[in-house]
């Protein structure tokens, strides 16, 4: 199946129903980047009149994230992935239309055929880079990304 924004966001509103209502949404994604935003509203505050971190990391897990799903739905594989890990540095409130942008399709890419051959899976950490509307960096997240192959149990 070939992955969309509005498949993405579909899945958004089933299956993460409070990123959906938050606002997250995913703009763009393609061979090499994926793009979310999310508005500064009420429901996405905090006590400081900026977006709540955890939104922000909403946004920034699925920039991440829906490359990696792009790409293991690409290799007919059956894969799985789980964020292990995550760090994040934030360098100004969160205000307006904030656009979160991860360009690791490459890495992606480089690691599922890794994990074709690999029994133990692969490990690997990308980044998702959050700028407000004047193009000011907001926050950086990392998220380190588990893929394993899943294993053939035959017909049962």
């Amino acid at each position: 199946m070939k992955l969309s924004p509005s498949k993405i966001n579909l899945f958004l509103f089933t299956k993460l129903p409070s990123a959906w209502l938050c606002g997250v949404r995913l703009k763009t994604i393609n061979e090499k980047e994926c793009i979310t935003t999310v508005t500064h509203k009420w429901i996405n505050q905090n006590p400081f009149n900026s977006m709540y971190f955890a939104v922000q990391a909403m946004a920034a897990e699925l920039s991440t994230g829906a490359i990696v799903m792009k790409e293991i739905s690409g290799s007919g594989e059956k894969i799985s992935m789980l964020v292990q890990e995550n760090s994040s540095s934030f360098h100004k409130k969160a205000k307006g239309k904030i656009t979160f942008n991860c360009k690791d399709v490459d890495l992606v890419k480089e690691n599922i055929s890794k994990c074709l051959t690999n029994p133990e899976g692969q490990k690997f950490w990308m980044t998702s880079i959050a700028k407000n509307e004047t193009g000011e960096i907001v926050s950086e997240f990392k998220f380190q990304w588990t893929i394993r192959k899943k294993k053939n149990y035959g017909n049962f």
